[in-house]
């Protein structure tokens, strides 16, 4: 059944250098092909600020998830690695979780990963991964600055996601970047 509405929304990047990471978001909403709401705040702090999160896709299973990781995050001592395996395995077998559509990324001062619902936990190997409507470009746009400036993450972030809102329908210019190292 295909639905008539599409909410789509959201554009999460994580971009990191040497023992800086940072990870941001835009805060629009759409419904179809009207924003319903600019200001959404993506981004979470866990485990005592020391992992930090983005979701893209449903809100309400992005919090559902986002409850169920914090929670791995206590059980295995706040290892990122650790509690993104135990989240995707557990999302991947247990029928209500298998249902739920969103994507995360996580990082800490040393991983950063994209975990999905098929059992995904993806570590890229450079330190830039995007989610979400605009999160190719956000990618794009990040490597090219990486190699070619000596910016700090959370800039590089800033900066990849405002060029993302220039190309991008479901990506606005309300940005919220939060960081972790240096």
């Amino acid at each position: 059944m295909k639905r008539t509405h599409d909410i789509r929304s959201t554009t999460i990047l994580t971009v990191r250098r040497g023992s800086r990471v940072a990870i941001g978001g835009d805060g629009q909403v759409s419904l179809g092909d009207t924003a319903i709401k600019h200001d959404a705040r993506k981004i979470r702090s866990l485990a005592g600020g020391t992992v930090l999160c983005g979701f893209a896709g449903s809100a309400a299973d992005a919090f559902a998830l986002l409850e169920r990781f914090e929670a791995k995050l206590e059980t295995y001592k706040g290892n990122l690695r650790r509690a993104a395996i135990e989240l995707a395995k557990a999302w991947r077998t247990d029928r209500a979780l298998r249902r739920l559509e969103s994507l995360l990324l996580a990082v800490s001062a040393d991983a950063t990963l994209m975990i999905g619902g098929s059992g995904d936990v993806i570590e890229p190997s450079d330190g830039v991964i995007g989610i979400g409507s605009g999160g190719q470009y956000a990618t794009a746009a990040a490597r090219g600055l990486l190699e070619h400036t000596e910016m700090a993450p959370d800039a590089i972030v800033t900066s990849a996601l405002n060029i993302t809102a220039d190309i991008c329908i479901y990506t606005n210019n309300n940005i919220a970047v939060e960081s972790l190292g240096g």
